[in-house]
């Protein structure tokens, strides 16, 4: 069991740290879905990971960070997307 709880906390590191370097290179919004599933993913992982380890305070955080990931998506369920400009103009 301890081995696959270490799995999930490594799962969810790559997860967040990964979806962080690609929005700061531009290549996922902030806004993305896949950016927000990452973080939503990572952050349940690192919970499960956290509380199995006595990590209260970090488990708090991603407590957080999953509720800040599930605002977000619906968020963007409620807001449409913006209409994309064509190249004339």
């Amino acid at each position: 069991m301890g081995l696959l709880i270490d799995i999930l906390g490594w799962i969810a590191s790559v997860l967040i740290v990964g979806a962080y370097f690609l929005n700061i290179r531009g290549r996922w919004a902030a806004q993305s879905i896949p950016y927000i599933l990452c973080n939503l993913v990572g952050g349940a992982f690192f919970i499960v990971n956290t509380v199995y380890h006595g990590a209260y305070p970090s488990a708090l955080v991603n407590v957080v960070w999953v509720i800040i990931a599930l605002f977000s998506l619906g968020r963007l369920k409620r807001v449409p997307a913006p209409e994309k400009q064509d190249a004339s103009g």
